[in-house]
């Protein structure tokens, strides 16, 4: 999070509120910014692309707009869903540019208390953590908050080395 959304804790003002998109991914519950959710959408056709990332489940004909469809389940380090596990598509807006997060299932869209939000710890090497932002413990389950552009960001890189020169 941004410096800007966090307010010091010796304040006496009330906690500045943010609202967040929560879905479930392999049993876990994960959240993006809403203001970046652009459509939600069920049931839709998925074209391959040959030689993409394992976590790049194809694309998606978005009424004449192709958007990239990320598999959140191999991307995060889950095993795949069945083939008959119905999938939700988060349709995201990073920069003008639309990305579909497959994710299992859409709890909510949830105003968050900011001050609430702790920072994760532990190496921000693991490709599955590297986009963790955020956690907030909830009775009966833990949040983790995302930042879709660092999701993006480790399939680019990885995209970057897995091609050869010469």
């Amino acid at each position: 999070m941004s410096g800007s959304t966090q307010q010091s804790a010796n304040t006496t003002t009330a906690a500045p509120n943010s609202r967040w998109c929560s879905f479930v991914v392999a049993d876990r519950c994960f959240a993006v910014d809403a203001a970046m959710v652009a459509e939600v959408l069920r049931a839709t056709q998925i074209n391959r692309v040959p030689l993409a990332a394992a976590a790049i489940a194809g694309l998606l004909n978005l009424r004449g707009r192709i958007v990239p469809v990320i598999d959140m389940r191999l991307r995060l380090g889950f095993a795949p869903a069945s083939d008959e596990q119905p999938r939700i598509n988060l349709i995201i807006d990073i920069r003008n540019e639309w990305y579909s997060l497959l994710v299992d299932d859409l709890i909510d869209v949830v105003d968050c208390d900011t001050e609430l939000i702790e920072q994760p710890s532990g190496s921000r090497s693991d490709p599955a953590l590297d986009a963790v932002v955020g956690l907030l413990s909830e009775p009966g389950r833990l949040v983790h908050f995302l930042d879709p552009s660092r999701l993006l960001q480790s399939l680019l890189i990885a995209r970057v080395q897995g091609r050869s020169v010469g």
